[in-house]
């Protein structure tokens, strides 16, 4: 994009990108803060205006900055979900080949937090997964309601282990492109209902705080994932 406009532009935001960056992990633009206005903010880095404003973009576009028009511009929160929310994005738009190795780093990731939300999780918030598993068993035959509950699901489970951080990269690594492959072959295949049931597995083992059956229970249910999308990806025509 800058390319086109001026030949050492590229070179110049990415100096006032890492420069920025810099001044935010050192704290002197800590959380919330405002930045200087664009003017004042070249000349203290000594950088090009033009350099400045494109890397304002950049960082915009990265969620580390908030430009509010008429206002100023603002350091996010930098809170995980926040800087991960384009990890989702990027899923979506990847490869079938590469969709399984998502499906690997789900499989390392996954089972550890669904152990560790074992140890962790309120009687409040197993109810609310008992609940969320009526109401997989009643759409037992819509993939769109599936997808929705099926996501809920996990994503309650993860969320307990307070873990931002790997609650927002396990959010951003479960497509919902994948998991409508996934629940519409599995309605096809007849098979949904193994698999709301390893979910109740799942469930079963959190209530019974039993780490590593929790454990357990989510690789199992990650591998069946992961079969079926091998499935669905395998029957999908080939090109040319």
């Amino acid at each position: 994009m800058a390319v086109r406009f001026e030949g050492g532009l590229v070179a110049l935001t990415d100096d006032a990108i890492a420069r920025i960056r810099s001044m935010i992990q050192s704290g002197e633009l800590p959380p919330g803060a405002r930045l200087p206005p664009e003017p004042q903010l070249a000349a203290q880095m000594g950088l090009s205006r033009s350099g400045v404003r494109e890397a304002v973009k950049v960082l915009e576009s990265a969620r580390v900055l908030d430009v509010r028009r008429g206002d100023g511009t603002y350091v996010t929160s930098l809170a995980p979900r926040l800087l991960l929310e384009g990890l989702g994005v990027a899923v979506e738009l990847l490869r079938d080949d590469t969709l399984l190795e998502v499906m690997e780093v789900r499989r390392m990731l996954e089972p550890v937090a669904t152990g560790l939300a074992a140890l962790r999780m309120t009687e409040t918030e197993l109810d609310d997964l008992a609940q969320i598993l009526e109401d997989m068993r009643a759409a037992a035959d819509d993939a769109e309601k599936l997808i929705q509950f099926d996501t809920a699901f996990h994503h309650t489970v993860i969320a307990t282990t307070g873990n931002e951080t790997l609650t927002s990269l396990l959010d951003g690594l479960s497509s919902r492109t994948v998991r409508a492959r996934v629940w519409r072959g599995l309605i096809e295949g007849n098979a949904a209902h193994k698999t709301i049931d390893e979910h109740h597995a799942i469930y079963l083992a959190l209530r019974s705080r039993d780490q590593l059956l929790a454990h357990a229970s989510a690789l199992m249910h990650v591998n069946t994932s992961e079969a079926w999308l091998r499935t669905v990806l395998a029957a999908q025509p080939t090109e040319g």
